[in-house]
């Protein structure tokens, strides 16, 4: 496992609290999961002591992304048995997913990101493979024993009660999504996020956490403020002034960094109007940015890159 944000932090932290042999890679918070690393591990272990290798995809403390092929390329190349688990709970619905593909053993996602719902349901993609090895662990488990689960599901019940009106939810969000086609979800995100890292660049003294354009998240861009302004002031200035929810630093970034989130729902207008209350509020806690310099920056790349509806559609019905 590696750690190198809150989420990452908190995953190694449940993985030990359950008594498992956690062999940590610590990296610089702005980075991601160090594949070369991984790569040399999974090489030096002839014997296969290893049993499974965890990375999270999308660290939404930092907004940094991994790759998570590079990944399943480590444990190829080295001939290794071991399952790959996977974190998406920010990036499944948002960005690249490939879990057959990629060879993902395990994988877990939220209702309340990608899939555009409240909180309320965790979502597992579990593998033939880790399907056999469930059926000989010796870790102790109840409430989400895959038996207990496929048990019930496969006549179309649960073992406990079930959120139903998420799993309604649910339903129409994958319509949504499959309708729209994944390709097209993963091309929204970017363009998205790309106007938001376009609006950081444009502010004097910010930059984003992540530390090179190959760790930079489509679902969530982290943002120091400038030096000598306390990013509490600027969330709560949004908060209380503006109505507008930023997200705040965690842990060591914690009065160093903000976060705007643009996964889900959301369109270029909608982000305007977060990238202006952000603006607003560094202003007003006293960071020396040019007024309308970000949000005129990703006005601009949203103008040239948002696909034109009407056309898009005449074209599908010609």
């Amino acid at each position: 496992m590696s750690r190198f944000g809150q989420f990452s932090l908190l995953w190694v932290d449940m993985a030990e609290r359950l008594g498992l042999d956690v062999d940590v890679c610590d990296v610089e918070w702005g980075k991601g999961v160090p594949v070369d690393d991984y790569a040399a591990k999974l090489r030096a272990d002839k014997s296969h002591q290893i049993k499974a290798v965890f990375a999270t995809q999308n660290e939404t403390a930092t907004g940094v992304t991994s790759d998570i092929a590079a990944i399943r390329r480590a444990l190829d190349d080295a001939n290794h048995p071991a399952m790959l688990f996977v974190d998406g709970v920010s990036s499944i619905a948002s960005i690249e997913f490939e879990m057959e593909a990629w060879g993902v053993d395990l994988a877990v996602s939220g209702s309340q990101k990608g899939f555009m719902l409240p909180a309320g349901l965790g979502i597992l993609g579990v593998s033939d493979k880790a399907l056999a090895a469930h059926a000989n662990a010796r870790m102790p488990r109840c409430y989400f024993s895959f038996a207990d689960m496929i048990k019930l599901n496969d006549t179309g019940y649960f073992p406990y009660t079930p959120a139903t009106q998420l799993l309604r939810g649910l339903r129409c969000s994958l319509d949504l999504l499959l309708d729209a086609g994944m390709d097209s979800v993963w091309a929204r995100h970017k363009r998205l996020a790309e106007g938001v890292r376009a609006a950081v660049a444009a502010w004097d003294g910010c930059e984003l956490v992540a530390r090179g354009p190959e760790w930079q998240s489509d679902t969530v861009s982290a943002i120091y403020a400038p030096p000598g302004i306390d990013a509490r002031d600027v969330i709560s200035t949004a908060y209380y002034k503006y109505q507008t929810s930023l997200g705040s630093g965690l842990n060591k970034l914690a009065g160093r960094a903000f976060r705007i989130g643009h996964l889900g729902s959301l369109n270029p207008v909608m982000l305007c109007s977060a990238i202006s209350a952000a603006e607003m509020s560094l202003r007003d806690a006293g960071a020396m940015i040019v007024p309308g310099s970000g949000v005129a920056a990703a006005q601009e790349h949203f103008r040239v890159t948002t696909p034109d509806m009407m056309q898009h559609t005449a074209s599908k019905a010609a």
